[in-house]
This record gives structure tokens, sequence and C-alpha cells, in this order.
């Protein structure tokens, strides 16, 4: 069986996310976030926008607990950030990165090293989750196309039963076609029907992508949150920058 994610119930609120108060992160010329106030609920896809440098990578950073805040909160399901274990936070948040990286090995011992004890059976259910054969299992994961490969670290990454997946910009060196798979994957993934129900916070530079996945948007610029909502609305924002982190009025 698939694993499901801990502790997801029929409603999902804010208090079963993220919360971040205050939160500011030290950088060379500016502080690359300075004073986030944000939440980031369980369920859906929220995506993040912005132009290059706006704090978005640093955001999904915090959250994994690959990065530290130099001032402010950041709460995950009601505990302090700082007062989960880390290996154990790393589990319930997956993270996806740009580019795919597979581990020396076959798919299923790719797979494996997230969950060690992950039978075939199980493991040949996580390849169909994310569109791959279970044939796929025995296959050199090294050898395979990026796009196949984004979708083993995927199934490693729900190995874990996350409640929530950050993704970096994880289609940006893909090709269309590899691209819309994992969108695809990520909107089936995201309904509450889904075998493994998870929440996205998922990082994007393409308005097309964001008007394609956002049930909830964020757009940051200068490390400080510019503007939030859903796509169609912003899309006649005030600012500029809004505007054209979600494709609308020039």
């Amino acid at each position: 069986m698939v694993p499901s994610a801990s502790g997801l119930g029929q409603s999902v609120g804010v208090s079963d996310g993220f919360e971040l108060r205050g939160v500011r992160v030290e950088g060379v010329a500016r502080p690359r976030l300075d004073g986030i106030d944000l939440d980031l609920p369980l369920e859906g896809i929220t995506v993040v926008a912005g132009a290059s440098g706006s704090g978005k990578s640093t955001l999904l950073r915090l959250l994994n607990r690959l990065d530290v805040v130099d001032a402010g909160t950041i709460t995950w399901r009601g505990t302090p950030l700082d007062e989960t274990d880390v290996l154990l936070h790393r589990r319930e948040v997956g993270m996806v990165f740009q580019r795919p990286t597979a581990a020396p090995g076959t798919v299923l011992e790719n797979l494996r090293l997230a969950a060690m004890d992950l039978d075939e059976e199980s493991a040949a259910d996580l390849c169909l989750l994310v569109d791959l054969d279970a044939s796929f299992l025995d296959r050199d994961a090294t050898e395979l196309s990026g796009g196949e490969k984004q979708r083993v670290c995927l199934a490693r990454t729900i190995a874990t039963g996350p409640a929530m997946i950050l993704a970096d910009e994880p289609t940006s060196s893909l090709d269309p076609a590899a691209a819309e798979t994992i969108e695809n994957l990520a909107l089936r993934l995201a309904r509450p029907d889904s075998p493994m129900p998870v929440g996205w916070v998922w990082v994007s530079h393409d308005p097309g992508q964001l008007r394609r996945l956002a049930d909830r948007v964020v757009v940051l610029g200068e490390g400080r949150v510019l503007a939030e909502g859903n796509a169609l609305d912003l899309a006649s924002h005030g600012d500029a920058d809004v505007r054209r982190a979600v494709g609308g009025e020039r």
C-alpha cells in the first residue's frame, strides 16, 4: 500500500500547516527575507512567485530546515519549527529540487533510500502513483530521462508519507511534455480523494504554470510579501511586479 499522509483529516486549517511571523533572514547587500508574515495551509497548492532573488528558494529552505531564521518564528502544525526533530520533520515535509538527482542503483534501491523496509509491491504502487510502470523498479535510475528521474525523486519523497511537499521549480530543467506530467501529478496528489493527499508549496517563475496549478498565490519581492491571493485577482493588482509574476496586465 502507498503510505498515507500522517495526521491528515477531512478538515484542514492553517494551524495544520506553516505559520511564519516576522521572519527575517540576513543577506549580504540586503535581507534575503525581511519581516515575512505568512500562513501556508496543508490543503491544495500554494505557488510562490516573484523575480529572481526575491527570496523564494530561501523560504523553502527555511520550511525544510535547511536554513534558519535570524529573527521571527515559524511553526509547523502548531509546534515551533526549531523544536521539531529535523529528520522526522523532513519525512513530514518532503522536498523536490530543480534538478532531479538519482543515486547509483535501481529505482527500487533509490526508493528504499527513503523507506528502507519498502517492499516491492508498495514500491510498484509508488511507481504507478507517479505514472511509471512497475517495470521501472529494476532499471538503473541514473540512466533515466530527466522527466523519469524527477518522477522517481517525487516517488522517493512520497515514500515517507509526507503531509506536505516543497517543490523548488521542479520542472524548470524538463521538456514541456515531462513538465506537464509532473504538473498533472501534483494536481492529482493535491486532491483530497488522492490515495495520498498532500499539500504543496511550489516555487515557479512561469506564469502559465502558476495559473494551471495554484489554489493560492504568494508573490515575493526583495524578501517581502508583495501580495497573496488567487491568480485571477492578482492579475489586475496595483503593483506591476505582482501582475508580471502572475502573467496579468502589463
